[in-house]
């Protein structure tokens, strides 16, 4: 079948066509073909900067080239299966399979099954054990790299921590071996163990020590200056410049927060320089400013006033995500669209937003949100969290005050009641490599009463809405956050009995993943959401993330003192990430 003919039998033809604007010249000769593969649709692929990152970074090198492919859809899936074609990259159409190294972005835990959905369409067997020297080296890495031991059985490496640099050093010495006329994947993979940051699965012992690579100087690292302009919208259809990596804020339930330290920054210069060239080389009406906390960039400021006389020339939107309650300034946002504003306060009372160190205060929600009304926001969105340790009802019903609040706020300003607030809730997860990684998970059933609780108590209030995720998907993120590698079994079950796109609610079923489980002795699924004692071994103890394990073990136990630790902008707290700031 030609390609052209299964493209009219799929919903979204523009997934799979490719030729996207600025896609790089991909008949050059190449010694070493590399494809990232992302295992989930286009639309939330190409929206991910982590995968712009590296394809440009690899494509930049003369002698290499990188491709992409994604999870295809359901659709097109069964044709290329109907017509036995191997599943293939986008931009050339290349069998997965003839690849030199296949790179997997492992975002989030609900997507390990998405992994074996796309090996198994491209006839690639699952386990790095059952593949000889004539399949692709695979690697795997992401932010699911900070515990890799569920998913490890199916690739040859992990890289663990930031891949711009280290995946040019992997693919370099795979050229050399692979020059040398005596390749053998085994022989390869030790001398990639000495690369830092590259875990390989088949030689870990007791003794293994995996340090986390990082970019140590952020601002000489080129961002995509050109990147691929998507075929069709997609999840986040816009151009997107980092400002910096890191988080100074050290929120106790925040993974990213100590995974990406050291705290690095990019220069005024570069950014402008980056974010000129994204308006000239992408034609997207939006760009995004995007950092774990953007409005802690310490230039944020002098950078707005250098590019907005050219956005505002060139009408280009300019969108600041992830700004504090606490350095909110109405000045930052965009003047153009003043119609919703989001904020994550997390808790509902002063008490536990302590515990978690949120560091914000009801006086800075009050000041926040006064300066948003008063430039003109008429809705408000909402993030908070439940099922955090130590939580009570009195934290659930506090979550109403705020909503109370912040409509008496807006009556006050605009003198009606035309405000309209979305109240968004998420369970709690206890994730390896934060301060309360050892603590249990919020039964089901707790999840449910407590998102009744504020649902009851929300809805005599006008004009607010009430959304919540559903607590059993996200305890089984938890068990595979902090399995270990016996969960590869399980993984592998629960897609034998049809378990891929589990991040998809429609798609869901937790009855198969509670039988995938069962399945197996060790690998009660209680045991991975529970409370895990102080003493047990954690399955990713061999990775050196620099931020010391007594650290987040102090943290805890400020914690459940309610004791708060100021922000890493104001003093360095030693938590042995040795950052520049």
């Amino acid at each position: 079948m030609e390609f052209s003919e299964i493209l009219k039998k799929v919903e979204k033809p523009g997934r799979y066509a490719g030729g996207e604007y600025n896609q790089p010249d991909m008949d050059k000769k190449a010694d070493v073909r590399v494809c990232f593969c992302f295992p989930e649709t286009y639309e939330i692929g190409m929206s991910n900067l982590g995968l712009a990152v590296l394809y440009s970074a690899v494509n930049g090198q003369k002698e290499y080239v990188a491709e992409r492919c994604f999870a295809p859809w359901t659709d097109f899936a069964a044709v290329i299966r109907e017509n036995d074609i191997p599943l293939m990259s986008v931009e050339t159409k290349k069998p997965l399979k003839a690849f030199d190294i296949l790179g997997f972005s492992v975002q989030h835990e609900l997507i390990y099954t998405n992994i074996l959905y796309m090996l198994d369409l491209a006839g690639i067997p699952f386990c790095a054990d059952e593949r000889d020297d004539g399949y692709p080296v695979l690697i795997g890495g992401g932010p699911c790299c900070v515990n890799p031991m569920p998913y490890a059985d199916f690739f040859d490496a992990v890289l663990i921590g930031e891949g711009e640099e280290a995946i040019i050093e992997f693919t370099r010495l795979f050229d050399k071996h692979k020059k040398s006329g005596q390749y053998t994947k085994a022989a390869f993979l030790k001398d990639a163990s000495d690369i830092r940051g590259i875990f390989v699965p088949s030689l870990l012992t007791d003794k293994t020590v995996v340090k986390k690579t990082f970019i140590a100087d952020f601002d000489a690292a080129t961002p995509p200056m050109k990147p691929l302009v998507p075929n069709i919208e997609i999840i986040h259809d816009r151009a997107v410049v980092e400002l910096y990596r890191g988080c100074r804020s050290g929120c106790r339930f925040c993974q990213a927060a100590f995974f990406y330290r050291p705290i690095r920054e990019r220069s005024r210069e570069t950014l402008k320089k980056t974010i000129l060239a994204l308006i000239d080389g992408t034609g997207f009406e939006e760009i995004t400013l995007a950092s774990l906390s953007t409005s802690d960039y310490s230039c944020l400021k002098e950078l707005m006033d250098d590019i907005r006389p050219e956005t505002t020339k060139r009408r280009i939107r300019l969108s600041l995500p992830s700004l504090r309650l606490d350095s909110f300034f109405s000045e930052y946002t965009d003047s153009s669209r003043k119609s919703s504003l989001t904020f994550a306060p997390e808790a509902g009372t002063q008490r536990l937003r302590d515990v978690i160190n949120k560091n914000i205060s009801d006086d800075n929600i009050t000041a926040s949100i006064t300066d948003a009304f008063k430039s003109g926001y008429r809705s408000v969105k909402l993030y908070f969290m439940i099922g955090l340790p130590t939580e009570t009802d009195e934290d659930i019903l506090g979550i109403v005050d705020i909503v109370k609040k912040i409509r008496s706020i807006y009556r006050e300003i605009n003198h009606n009641n035309s405000l309209t607030v979305t109240v968004s809730t998420s369970v709690f997860i206890p994730k390896p490599l934060t301060p309360f990684q050892r603590e249990a998970m919020l039964s089901a059933e707790d999840a449910i009463a407590r998102q009744n609780l504020l649902k009851n108590a929300l809805k005599p209030l006008k004009g607010v809405s009430y959304n919540y995720h559903d607590a059993k998907s996200s305890r089984l993120e938890c068990a595979m956050a902090r399995g270990g590698s016996e969960l590869s079994k399980v993984i592998v079950k629960a897609y034998s009995l049809g378990c891929f796109f589990d991040a998809w609610s429609e798609r869901f079923d937790p009855e198969k993943w509670e039988a995938a489980f069962a399945a197996f002795a060790d690998t009660d699924f209680g045991s991975y959401i529970s409370e895990v004692p102080s003493d047990k071994k954690l399955p990713w103890d061999f990775i050196d993330f620099s931020v010391r394990k007594d650290y987040l073990e102090h943290e805890r136990e400020k914690a459940y003192r309610t004791e708060t630790t100021p922000s890493c902008a104001h003093n360095c707290n030693y938590c042995g990430a040795e950052c520049a700031y």
